[in-house]
């Protein structure tokens, strides 16, 4: 028995993680690996609530030293090294080097996302100046993209404090993002949905954010059922139960109802990274290197599993 603990551990040193099929006596094999304590930086938003489930509501936190920012703040944090797991903007990905993606968990839109919004004074194709929110860089990619591809050329970007009132008293426009653009009185402004403009323009789903982890973390370290980990907060937190508690509990921080909070989960927010969302995601990449808002589109790679083949060989 020691013999194969040791074999497990020479044989898969610094490799990826088991599968969440793997059959029982596989995982509990797995089991007897030490994790190491990664660093997760993770973002304090209502989307990202069900992704976080069992690192708040479960067990999964006791093998995770846990911050909480923003999403530009997510993706220095990678490219520094003071966090070995992120969920960062899906442009960061383009200029942190020696990332893998931890699979099938995002935070994108296959329709009205109604959090990343351009509110304007003025109707679309009059507008000049935008105030942008630097928190999120892949809204401010996104928005860059669409003025330059579709709508006439690239307009000018002035980085302002989140705050509307004054972004629009500087600018034609201001990039809204996160909870805040879910309280935006639509009847005063102009109001465009950029995942809905994406989405008109190309058919394809936009993806804002994802798990990343930084390649070095993983080095001499046995990363125990990593990806599963994450995918299963993920499914945990999505579960009814849980989404009306999470309603409860950011109903009242948000500032809109519980059932607005569960229709935003659940109808805008698209939590699997799925073959479209890859396109989606590939294709923004090309256009955004295209118009020299990202300076290289670097090869999709991701977090590898374990599989039930791979275990059974060593038994």
């Amino acid at each position: 028995m020691f013999k194969r603990i040791l074999t497990l551990r020479m044989t898969f040193r610094g490799v990826g993680l088991s599968h969440p099929r793997l059959c029982p006596d596989c995982a509990a094999r797995m089991s007897l690996l030490r994790m190491r304590r990664f660093r997760i930086a993770a973002i304090s938003y209502l989307n990202t609530a069900p992704l976080m489930w069992d690192f708040i509501h479960g067990k999964a936190a006791r093998d995770f030293d846990i911050s909480y920012t923003v999403p530009a703040t997510c993706a220095a944090a990678l490219r520094e090294g003071s966090a070995d797991i992120g969920i960062i903007p899906a442009i960061a990905y383009t200029s942190i080097p020696d990332l893998v993606i931890i699979p099938e968990v995002a935070i994108a839109a296959k329709g009205p996302v109604r959090s990343i919004l351009l509110v304007s004074k003025v109707r679309l194709e009059e507008i000049r100046t935008v105030a942008t929110d630097q928190s999120s860089l892949s809204s401010v990619g996104l928005a860059k993209v669409i003025f330059n591809k579709w709508l006439g050329g690239n307009r000018d970007f002035r980085s302002l404090p989140p705050d509307l009132p004054s972004m629009l008293q500087a600018c034609d426009a201001a990039l809204i993002i996160g909870d805040p653009a879910l309280k935006v009185d639509r009847s005063r402004y102009h109001v465009f949905d950029l995942a809905e403009q994406w989405r008109q323009f190309t058919g394809k789903p936009f993806v804002f954010a994802f798990w990343a982890v930084r390649q070095d973390a993983l080095a001499g370290t046995e990363t125990l059922e990593l990806a599963s980990i994450f995918q299963q907060s993920r499914d945990h937190g999505l579960e009814p139960v849980h989404l009306d508690s999470i309603a409860r509990e950011w109903a009242p921080r948000v500032g809109i109802s519980e059932d607005e909070v569960r229709a935003y989960l659940t109808r805008n927010i698209h939590y699997v990274l799925d073959t479209e969302c890859l396109a989606g995601m590939q294709l923004f990449f090309r256009y955004a290197a295209e118009l020299g808002v990202v300076h290289r589109v670097p090869p999709l790679r991701f977090l590898q599993p374990l599989t039930a083949s791979s275990i059974s060989r060593l038994a």
